[in-house]
């Protein structure tokens, strides 16, 4: 599949964060409802006075409520109109957009740059509280509340029989022609100086509530109400388990996401856009 830019066009890189609060994900939809993506694109061509919306394509789609601080996108859009805004376009899409979204950067991306299928890695952090007495009301929107003393020590020695390349089905909310096959390249907490839980969850990518079903299952493990080997059995098992709770998402952000060298971008774009199969297992593509 060519992912190469139009003739006439420039490929532009934005680095962005929006807190997830008042947003119905990432992805335009039908029927109004405010999303990331509609949000930018309005603005996109208001600012540049155009009559065509410019689409987005995005690192990771983030779903309703989930918070970002180095989201990553690009647009295609042509020549002549970015040369003719590239120098105040940052400064106008300020000026137009509200408060809970912002474009920190808007570059020219080197060639064969995907924001999607170049990314090699994308880093979430969740973030949570068993304070007893609830979260600090400066930080209510972006912690969770658990209602139940943690042991961060049990909630890592489970993260760990998760780590590498899984068939993460178990994990995941199921999507028609889509692998669950994923990386999971770090997974652990830290508890801060404030007394936060912070997960550090980091993957090539990720399926469906993945992340947010990851830290339901530790959270299980971290309260007692499951043993520490559970969540791996759970892996092991492939198929959802009603005991998997999909935490909610207002304690996840997406904090960065990596790119190789600019050499290795258009090759990266094509690898991410094989379907992966687990060694041994059935079929190809």
């Amino acid at each position: 599949m060519s992912d190469d830019v139009q003739d006439g066009f420039v490929r532009v890189r934005l680095d962005l964060s929006y807190d997830g609060k008042d947003f119905s994900g990432w992805a335009r939809q039908a029927g109004g409802r405010r999303t990331v993506q509609g949000d930018i694109e309005a603005a996109l061509r208001t600012v540049t006075r155009s009559t065509e919306t410019y689409e987005l394509t995005v690192a990771g789609r983030t779903d309703s409520g989930v918070h970002a601080r180095g989201q990553v996108a690009h647009v295609d859009l042509p020549v002549e109109l970015w040369a003719e805004h590239r120098d105040k376009l940052l400064r106008r899409l300020a000026g137009r957009l509200s408060h809970d979204v912002r474009v920190w950067s808007l570059t020219e991306a080197p060639g064969g740059f995907n924001a999607r299928f170049s990314a090699i890695w994308r880093r979430y952090a969740y973030r949570v509280t068993d304070n007893p007495g609830g979260v600090d009301p400066l930080q209510r929107g972006h912690v969770l509340w658990h209602d139940w003393a943690l042991d961060m020590d049990a909630m890592n020695e489970a993260a760990a029989a998760l780590v590498g390349e899984h068939d993460f089905a178990a994990y995941c909310k199921r999507r028609e022609g889509a692998t669950t096959i994923r990386t999971l390249q770090e997974l652990r907490w830290e508890r801060r100086p404030d007394g936060v839980l912070e997960a550090t969850v980091k993957a090539d990518a990720f399926c469906h509530n993945m992340v947010r079903s990851l830290v339901g299952a530790l959270l299980f493990v971290g309260d007692g109400h499951r043993p520490v080997d559970w969540p791996g059995k759970v892996l092991a098992a492939g198929v959802r388990d009603s005991a998997v709770h999909v935490v909610r998402p207002h304690g996840l952000t997406l904090e960065e996401v990596g790119y190789p060298a600019d050499g290795l971008l258009a090759a990266r774009n094509r690898e991410a856009r094989n379907k992966r199969s687990l060694p041994g297992s059935a079929g190809c593509c």
